[in-house]
């Protein structure tokens, strides 16, 4: 395991540490407000959800971007210039999809798949949303993606993102599906239902968001990626508490600045991802697979498809 794949996994674990911690004091907050009053109850969710925001971030639901606006972004996020990808390379080390040997394909029309799961309550969903966009965007194009954000009631409340949610792909070289199993919003305490796995997305994330594939403390986690049964990743790459406070358009203008604390950060997770996609294409498309951002990675998916 290379010195990069130690710092990742170590990444990986204190990013669940933080999820866990957050869940956790989410936990503690609901028990007390049962042995309190309705009046007193106002002030401790108010409390709760500060508490909750992980660093940053207002509880209040954020307005979204519409029309030209949203679109701009969209526009902007999917089409990221290689030179900003190039100069970014490795970024901020992000932490890597972990390699898998000795499974079978996983295919849709006969290209290599891509399985996202996730939810669009999830913060750090939120934040790994950003990358995988840019990263598939360079292999083919979409087509209906939204701006929402993270739930205003959990941990890095608020943060900006897109929705897979009623978007489709289109790619010669691969394919995507793009899970968003609930909302943002609550209704009698539970997160409406968005979309529902098919059968078959079912059976992948049974077998591969599980142990051994995963590490124990993370099964289930999402979001969940399944790399065509290539490469697995469970949690984001960053953290989301770097996207605090920050618009749509600030994150879009922070992915164009490849001097940006948090360009660094989306960019170096896209281009990581960029470089696994290219190890399941054949290092198709040329231009992208040569490119000096996918280079950066070279040698990390050694294993891949082996």
């Amino acid at each position: 395991m290379s010195k990069r794949q130690r710092d990742s996994r170590d990444y990986a674990r204190r990013m669940r540490l933080i999820q866990e911690r957050a869940t956790a004091r989410r936990g503690r907050m609901r028990t007390a407000y049962s042995a309190i009053g309705a009046v007193l109850l106002v002030f401790v969710v108010m409390g709760l959800v500060k508490l909750g925001s992980g660093g940053g971030g207002s509880a209040a639901p954020s307005a979204l971007p519409s029309g030209a606006s949203a679109e701009s972004i969209v526009s902007g996020v999917t089409s990221v210039p290689a030179t900003t990808l190039d100069t970014v390379a490795a970024g901020a080390k992000p932490s890597l999809p972990t390699a898998l040997t000795g499974q079978p394909a996983l295919t849709d029309g006969g290209k290599p798949l891509i399985l996202y799961v996730g939810a669009e309550y999830c913060p750090f969903c939120a934040a790994q949303r950003w990358p995988v966009v840019i990263a598939l965007s360079r292999f083919g194009t979409f087509s209906g993606l939204t701006l929402t954000t993270s739930a205003a009631d959990d941990s890095y409340p608020n943060t900006p993102t897109l929705s897979f949610h009623g978007s489709t792909y289109q790619s010669q070289y691969l394919s995507f599906q793009g899970v968003e199993t609930t909302t943002n919003t609550r209704k009698n305490g539970q997160y409406g239902q968005l979309d529902t796995l098919t059968a078959a997305q079912q059976q992948v994330v049974a077998k591969y968001n599980a142990a051994p594939f995963v590490p124990a403390d993370s099964a289930g986690a999402i979001p969940f990626i399944d790399f065509a049964n290539k490469a697995l990743q469970a949690g984001a790459s960053y953290s989301p508490e770097l996207l605090a406070d920050h618009t749509h358009q600030q994150v879009l203008d922070a992915i164009k600045n490849p001097d940006s604390q948090v360009g660094r950060a989306i960019d170096g997770s896209a281009n990581a991802m960029t470089a696994l996609l290219c190890k399941i294409t054949g290092n198709q498309p040329g231009d992208v697979c040569s490119s000096a951002a996918v280079k950066a990675f070279q040698g990390e998916f050694a294993n891949v498809g082996q």
